[in-house]
């Protein structure tokens, strides 16, 4: 008992009177750390193992086992951890990881795997800045916590937000580079290559420009290649790209290939819109452009201009009131 009001005391004079609860929270936390690799690391019930093997033999596999048997990936035995088990919020992150240009099969469970460690990493060192750093007479029980939890929730939103920022960047990259690739694609289907020949040169001469879009015209070629359907294939792209312009691509080549029409004058038309649109949009930043300079043109132009136009007059009156008051 001597010891645990000595160390209450340490506590309350070093911490301040939450000492002792804060202590106790951070103890807490860590044996929750400390349990997690035991919980996720927990054998399968022999029963449960032979029960879903039996289904799996009579029924097909499902697509959760599916995802999950996907090799020898380290993060394999924490899938059920880090994976969604709902096949609706499993697709959408996984889509989301497409469209930013993440298409390996883990991208999900990395995704989270990040989210996970950075979250926790971040809290612990808030955690450790709270209680060295920052422990000062003036610290309150609520800024000690928002300096603990600020840190953990900026390191689980930072994986979320650099996911945006790169999907919302390989889209502008489609988006500028969709245009040449439409016009070079018509100059091929016109010179008497089928259109299959066609998204692979397309593919391959865009490549040092717009990489993005070059690898999404590979993969639509490796798929025709091994057999896939078209308009499957079309529609996938369509799908993994997330682009306006790219899905009514794909909708004008299978209403093309459904009704029988040349292919080649489709691409002329649809190529000619995608010019103009690329057009609208530059008049459009153009248009813009006056808008936003106006702010700064009045805070770097109007504060000279006034000094230098009643600057004279203010160094004038201010000689006249100096001179009557001698």
């Amino acid at each position: 008992m001597e010891f645990l009001n000595s160390l209450n005391t340490t506590l309350t004079d070093t911490v301040g009177p939450f000492g002792p609860l804060l202590a106790v929270g951070i103890l807490g936390m860590f044996l929750i750390l400390l349990t997690i690799p035991i919980l996720m690391n927990k054998k399968e019930d022999p029963l449960d193992k032979l029960r879903k093997s039996n289904a799996a033999h009579n029924a097909g596999k499902t697509k959760s086992e599916l995802r999950t048997a996907q090799g020898s990936d380290k993060l394999d035995k924490y899938a059920n951890f880090l994976e969604p088990q709902d096949e609706e919020e499993y697709s959408a992150i996984r889509l989301k990881l497409l469209q930013a240009g993440y298409p390996s099969k883990t991208a999900v469970r990395t995704f989270h795997f990040m989210q996970f460690i950075l979250g926790v990493g971040c809290l612990a060192a808030g955690t450790v800045y709270a209680l060295t750093l920052g422990a000062t007479d003036d610290q309150t029980t609520k800024s000690m916590a928002l300096t603990i939890l600020i840190p953990g929730v900026v390191g689980y939103l930072a994986p979320k937000y650099w996911v945006t920022k790169r999907q919302q960047k390989r889209e502008e990259e489609i988006i500028n580079g969709f245009p040449d690739a439409l016009d070079m694609m018509l100059v091929c289907v016109e010179a008497g290559q089928s259109l299959d020949q066609s998204i692979i040169r397309v593919a391959e001469e865009i490549r040092a420009g717009f990489p993005a879009l070059a690898d999404e015209f590979q993969i639509v070629s490796n798929e025709m290649k091994a057999g896939k359907d078209r308009i499957s294939v079309l529609r996938d792209m369509s799908e993994r790209v997330g682009v306006p312009d790219v899905a009514s691509f794909v909708t004008v080549l299978i209403q093309s290939a459904s009704f029988g029409t040349s292919v080649a004058d489709a691409l002329r038309v649809f190529s000619a819109e995608m010019r103009d649109k690329r057009v609208m949009r530059a008049e459009e930043k153009a248009n813009k452009l006056p808008t936003k300079m106006t702010l700064a043109t009045m805070m770097l132009t109007l504060p000279p201009l006034l000094i230098i136009l009643i600057g004279p007059s203010v160094y004038g009156m201010s000689v006249m009131l100096s001179g009557a008051n001698f």
